[in-house]
């Protein structure tokens, strides 16, 4: 039989092990957190996974904790993600990443290019039957873009139309916007619009697995280089890590794996460091269109 004062020592004891234990779960629950990585949609939700998830996997091994890629549904939504400190990391357009910087009050960090990035293009597609050879020939048609807040679908190709002298809301019958590169080729193909403006590196990647018919639909008119991506982090992220997440995009290496992996599927040969100063032109083009 157990006396009333062994009886508290050992409720006591219990006690004493059961907040040892909470405390340990929740030391270990911090030891354990989530680095929560996204990209703004450039492409459909299942190609984003396809894409991004191997990259999460080596970030998870060389930080040491775990990292979950989350799609998002639109452009702002990427923007509001990091600006609201929700995840770690962004896939940014230049445009996304200049939008995020002006709405947090210059917290946010891009830490990481491609190569490609320094010297972007945008191209601007139509049926090949359709008579249309150069960006005047877009008068009185109708225009796809991307999202509007997109670099290389809406923001650098309205800018090479205003150097050509075109208005999209004047000049062509109607604009539309897709939402996404791969929706935008589709919209061409299908004959939903007359032309449109892209990604070269998704136009690319379509025309290299014959996903569409050059016969078709072609490129007739390229854009002039610009930056554009970027890997960005919020500023209040400890710089410490900061800094172990840009060495590991930068030591990524296409000669072996999983860095040739994680390159072709992110369709670059490699990843440079970068700073604010590089997308300048891309906030000038957009104040430029009034789209800030």
């Amino acid at each position: 039989m157990i006396s009333f004062s062994a009886s508290r020592t050992l409720k006591t004891l219990l006690t004493c092990t059961l907040l040892f234990s909470l405390l340990s779960l929740g030391a270990l629950s911090h030891a354990q957190q989530v680095f929560r990585v996204t990209t703004i949609p450039e492409e459909a939700a299942t190609e984003q996974v396809r894409k991004f998830t191997p990259i999460a996997e080596y970030l998870s091994k060389q930080l040491g904790m775990k990292v979950e890629f989350t799609p998002v549904t639109d452009y702002p939504a990427a923007v509001e993600a990091l600006v609201n400190k929700k995840v770690d990391l962004v896939w940014f357009g230049g445009f996304t990443y200049v939008q995020a910087q002006i709405r947090s009050g210059g917290k946010i960090v891009p830490i990481a290019q491609r190569e490609e990035d320094t010297k972007f293009q945008s191209v601007f597609i139509a049926r090949t039957n359709s008579g249309i050879k150069a960006l005047a020939d877009l008068k009185g048609k109708e225009v796809s873009f991307g999202s509007p807040s997109s670099t290389s679908g809406h923001l650098m190709p309205r800018h090479f139309l205003a150097q050509a002298g075109l208005t999209p809301e004047k000049d062509f019958k109607r604009v539309a916007f897709s939402g996404a590169h791969d929706a935008t080729i589709a919209s061409v193909v299908s004959g939903r619009v007359d032309a449109a403006a892209l990604d070269i590196t998704v136009w690319r990647k379509f025309v290299s697995e014959g996903k569409v018919d050059t016969k078709a639909v072609d490129v007739f008119y390229t854009t002039g280089p610009y930056f554009n991506y970027n890997w960005s982090m919020h500023a209040d992220t400890p710089a410490d890590l900061r800094n172990r997440v840009q060495r590991a995009l930068l030591a990524l290496d296409p000669a072996k794996e999983p860095g040739a992996e994680i390159l072709k599927l992110n369709r670059a040969t490699r990843y440079l460091s970068t700073t604010p100063d590089n997308y300048k032109g891309i906030e000038a083009a957009a104040r430029a269109a009034n789209l800030l």
